[in-house]
């Protein structure tokens, strides 16, 4: 039980306990095989299997999952990616790095997601692939996203970054696009300390990944013998992040249900609260609550009177034309410039008590 005056965080970092975890890591450590092998690979094995998805490859980071999955999706300088401007900064530096442009469609008002129609009306002769952030956990309009993009022969690529576990319309997030990314960076659901996971819906693409995880080296072939074709990257996850990993689907399951069990309570707990606005859900939708997204016309007062209570709350990110190297590509961008204004995350997360969380919504309604 949390003490009522401790602080509440909006973000922790998660970890198996100290006597489950340091024997598998100390296992791994003085095993001789420190770098990408058999652990890695288990890993894999074990992520797909628990969050239902095929062929994934494990690598150093979200990142570099995301940027294996644009060159997959055949996106080469000058061509251009549809994307969000609300996201953690990586997702259109990926862009940027390989020479294309990032295009910036605008979100719904009230969820911070790629609206649909802007993405529609952002498609050129020049867009190679759509990628979605599923912001804060909240699944985005996948269904229409997945008909545009296939009305236009593009790519779709899911930044599933802040959501595992969520769920569209019966299936597992990640499993619409053509590419899915996971992030295992430091405070998301789990952690490797940095990682991620590449999904990818074409299993004779699987080759090819794997080479461009390693240099464009083909693995289990003499390194005398071996020739590379296509330049690759150092995007491989080591034995040592993956053990971590091992560890920490062990226990994902509770963890990922408080996040979603105190998401549905702070629907229904503040719903009612006069000058607050909690983020929609669509119907058929479970989403993973990251962040719990909440919309007020006040959220800078919102967030001071959180902090006066030990609540942190924050809008944590900030859209990323608002950066000089995206500014040259942002349009207007309305219904962003509205979520942005009135958006307010507070903490949601497994260390989020029963008492906490009661605490919190007592502190809204009294303010």
């Amino acid at each position: 039980m949390s003490n009522v005056n401790s602080p509440i965080p909006l973000v922790k970092v998660a970890m198996p306990r100290r006597e489950i975890l340091m024997p598998a890591l100390e296992s791994v450590l003085y095993s001789g095989m420190i770098s990408e092998g058999e652990y890695v690979y288990r890993f894999e094995d074990v992520f797909a299997e628990t969050f239902k998805l095929k062929n994934v490859l494990a690598t150093s980071s979200g990142t570099a999952a995301l940027h294996l999955a644009m060159i997959l999706s055949g996106v080469k300088a000058g061509d251009e990616v549809i994307t969000t401007s609300m996201t953690a900064e990586p997702t259109n530096t990926t862009i940027l790095q390989m020479g294309a442009t990032p295009v910036f469609a605008d979100v719904e008002r009230d969820t911070g997601n790629l609206c649909p129609d802007a993405v529609e009306a952002a498609v050129t002769s020049k867009t190679k692939a759509i990628c979605v952030v599923h912001y804060a956990g909240y699944p985005a309009r996948l269904k229409e996203l997945r008909e545009i993009a296939d009305r236009h022969n593009l790519s779709l690529i899911e930044d599933c970054a802040h959501a595992l576990g969520a769920e569209y319309n019966g299936l597992p997030i990640g499993t619409v696009g053509d590419y899915a990314i996971f992030s295992f960076q430091a405070i998301k659901h789990m952690t490797t300390i940095d990682g991620g996971m590449l999904m990818m819906k074409d299993p004779s693409q699987m080759g090819d990944a794997r080479k461009l995880r390693w240099f464009g080296l083909a693995k289990g072939v003499p390194r005398t013998e071996v020739d590379i074709t296509t330049v690759g990257y150092k995007y491989n996850m080591h034995n040592v992040a993956a053990v971590i990993g091992l560890k920490q689907i062990e226990t994902i399951s509770p963890l990922l249900k408080r996040h979603q069990d105190n998401g549905r309570f702070f629907d229904e707990a503040l719903k009612e609260i006069p000058g607050l606005c909690p983020a929609p859900v669509q119907s058929a939708v479970n989403p993973a609550y990251w962040l719990y997204t909440l919309l007020s016309d006040d959220s800078s007062e919102v967030e001071k009177l959180l902090a006066a209570s030990g609540v942190m709350a924050s809008k944590l990110h900030r859209p990323n034309h608002f950066h000089s190297v995206f500014k040259p590509f942002a349009g207007a961008m309305p219904g962003l410039d509205d979520f942005y204004k009135r958006l307010i995350h507070i903490p949601c997360g497994w260390w989020v008590s029963v008492e906490d969380r009661e605490r919190i919504v007592d502190v809204l309604k009294r303010g």
